[in-house]
């Protein structure tokens, strides 16, 4: 006995809806098991704007620009990057024209976040003690000083 198309047993049209609308998607194929989206292996979209951001083929022009960028003085491109392509970054197998940008550019910024947090660190912890007399030299806050340029105040 067949039946037509508006025929649709109540579990079936259960199991449609659901998958339709839900985050979690209904595996006909595992023993009625369900698969939630975070188990997924590759997000559907490349940023984290969703379907309103770029296509997969722009997407790949950007993250090579923001890569480049980068490393013409700046780095905080590359932090744009990571965030901007966040779902790249966060599922492993997802997008593999984009991922090694994605990847480089994290790895870019965690080695400049650190460089410039030692710079930071050395010159506020160490100031003077490290530095001895040619300290007066390095610091800015008696520039304005040293060129006569307090007077007016």
């Amino acid at each position: 006995m067949e039946r037509s198309s508006e025929e649709v047993i109540p579990s079936e049209a259960a199991v449609l809806i659901t998958s339709r609308t839900d985050p979690i998607r209904y595996n006909q194929n595992a023993d009625h098991r369900l698969i939630t989206s975070s188990s997924l292996s590759r997000p559907e979209w490349p940023t984290i704007d969703g379907p309103l951001g770029l296509s997969e083929q722009d997407a790949v022009g950007y993250a090579r620009k923001f890569f480049g960028f980068g490393f013409v003085l700046l780095p905080l491109l590359w932090a744009v990057n990571c965030y901007y392509f966040w779902p790249v970054l966060r599922h492993s197998r997802s997008f593999p024209q984009i991922r090694p940008y994605v990847v480089g550019s994290a790895i870019g910024f965690m080695v400049f976040s650190a460089m410039l947090a030692s710079w930071a660190l050395t010159f506020t912890i160490g100031g003077e003690r490290l530095f001895g007399h040619t300290w007066d030299e390095l610091v800015m806050y008696n520039v304005a000083d040293r060129y006569g340029l307090t007077g007016w105040i």
